[in-house]
């Protein structure tokens, strides 16, 4: 049986530009996700343990399903100490992948193939189908992949020779399978969020200027539109490329606090590379009063940069401390970064979800040391951008992630000295107290 990606609602509104390739289609591998999708309603009304047994027999099928497809590789038999399969033992077979590093490792190595991308690559049909299933713990195994998918995606989709590349349409079907998800999770209605009027009277404080009654009349002035009405869609045409894929990491931001930190870690790198060239600005905030180091503890007492524009020893030496200058070397290798990398358009709707999910990994206190750097060196290389491009909204909200950035390092670095300081005084010895006297009237 043959399916295809289609938009809830009926079809597409017309468009005048030119689809960048045909509607996707997939062999159904004989699961029953296409029926379970059509019945979701049904699980409810069930007994709750039925319903759990069902969903575990969902996970386990999926993935028996995926160590089959990547049987053929030869690392498939070493994940966490066994086959992949093993997973699928677990009680939660969906989280237990999830979790996974080794099974991580190994499906983004096949992602990365050259030839993965195309209508008929496996592992994109596993992607597709397993998002299809509606199953929460299978999407999220899904989304934690999708860092990786958009980034290959993009950097192929916009590289100089895109014409000799394969068909990415096996990239596409996953993207538009989320979109398709999230238009019919909608129903039509856009995403709002009510902005603070300060102008009315609320239980903390009084306008000093008084009550504007002219908002009154007009209820939506402090509406903003987060992200607007989507349309549906059943092919990645150009013009609704950046959207397509924004909604996507929409999906991915209302989920990123069960994300491993390894996807957030390929997120912050690829965001980084979208930049484009490589340059000093992000590490010469406001000109050359004010150098703020990128992935360092707080700001330097020293000068960061020697007299021919390039980084101090000591910054190098940062670099490699915390491993920075291996992720710059790894990406430079793979044309991600550096001189070879390739630089993506960011439209709004691709850059508005993209610092969402920077500011998480930037501020969030339960991320590793790792992702914070690698979210702070992804948002200055932003802000560099945006700068070049000259792009007010950007420059306004990068460079406002670089300040809490900061304000959040200084102040964790100050934290700490005043521990140690503390910590100094706890062997200093002190002299007794004496003892009080209590005087009472006879």
């Amino acid at each position: 049986m043959d399916f295809s990606v289609k938009p809830p609602g009926g079809s597409p509104s017309p468009s005048s530009s030119t689809s960048s390739s045909t509607p996707h289609r997939f062999k159904s591998a004989g699961t029953p996700t296409a029926t379970a999708a059509a019945v979701s309603g049904i699980s409810s009304d069930r007994d709750p343990m039925h319903s759990w047994w069902e969903s575990v027999s969902k996970q386990r099928s999926r993935i028996l399903s995926l160590s089959s497809l990547l049987s053929g590789d030869s690392h498939s038999e070493d994940v966490d100490g066994g086959p992949i399969s093993s997973l699928a033992d677990s009680d939660r077979p969906a989280l237990s992948l999830l979790s996974s590093r080794a099974a991580y490792s190994l499906i983004s190595s096949t992602l990365r193939n050259p030839a993965s991308g195309s209508g008929s690559d496996p592992l994109c049909q596993w992607l597709y189908e397993t998002y299809l299933s509606s199953d929460p713990p299978l999407r999220l195994v899904v989304l934690s992949f999708l860092p990786l998918l958009v980034g290959m995606y993009l950097s192929r989709i916009h590289s100089s020779d895109s014409s000799s590349l394969p068909s990415l349409s096996g990239f596409e079907a996953v993207l538009l399978a989320i979109y398709a998800a999230e238009v019919k999770a909608r129903a039509g209605k856009p995403i709002l969020v009510h902005i603070p009027d300060l102008s009315q009277p609320s239980l903390y404080h009084t306008p000093l200027n008084g009550v504007d009654k002219s908002r009154d009349s007009n209820p939506t002035a402090s509406v903003g539109v987060l992200s607007p009405q989507l349309e549906p869609q059943i092919a990645v045409k150009s013009t609704k490329r950046a959207s397509i894929v924004g909604v996507g990491l929409q999906c991915y931001f209302k989920e990123i606090s069960q994300m491993p930190a390894w996807s957030k870690l390929e997120f912050c790198k690829l965001s980084a590379s979208w930049a484009g060239q490589d340059c000093d600005c992000k590490e010469k905030i406001d000109g050359d009063e004010d150098k703020v180091l990128a992935l360092t503890n707080g700001f330097a007492d020293s000068p960061s940069f020697n007299a021919n524009g390039g980084r101090s020893l000591e910054i190098e030496d940062d670099l490699d401390r915390l491993g920075i200058r291996e992720n710059e070397e790894q990406l430079s290798s793979n044309g991600i970064g550096g001189g070879g990398s390739v630089r993506i358009p960011l439209p709004w709707e691709l850059f508005q979800p993209t610092l969402r999910i920077l500011g998480h990994c930037l501020l969030s206190p339960l991320n590793t040391g790792d992702v914070k750097d690698a979210a702070s060196n992804a948002v200055r290389s932003l802000y560099a951008r945006a700068s070049h491009d000259l792009n007010p909204q950007a420059i306004l909200a990068t460079r406002s992630l670089v300040n809490l950035d900061t304000s959040a390092r200084t102040s964790a670095k100050n934290a700490s000295a005043g521990t140690v300081n503390g910590s100094s005084n706890v062997n200093t010895p002190s002299k007794s107290k004496k003892p009080e006297l209590l005087l009472s009237s006879k």
